[in-house]
């Protein structure tokens, strides 16, 4: 079943950049930043772990912009 940009947790999020090659560059707080090149660029993501709590689809949406990965292959996953 598909989720579209509800029921997200950090931790979905997470998964889904690591099996795309993003790798953990560092941490602040409760905010996690992944680095990596999708589609050739250089891309910088920041993912705030507020435990087992979904993640507002607004803040989702600012994932996907600043992940370059096409909000398709996220909704399809």
């Amino acid at each position: 079943m598909t989720r579209g940009l509800f029921s997200w947790t950090a931790e979905d999020v997470i998964r889904f950049l690591k099996a795309r090659g993003f790798a953990l560059v560092h941490t602040r707080g409760s905010h996690f930043f992944y680095a990596g090149c999708p589609h050739g660029t250089y891309r910088q993501v920041t993912v705030p772990f507020h435990g087992k709590t979904d993640i507002k689809p607004r803040t989702l949406k600012g994932i996907i912009l600043q992940s370059g990965i096409s909000k398709d292959e996220w909704i399809k996953r």
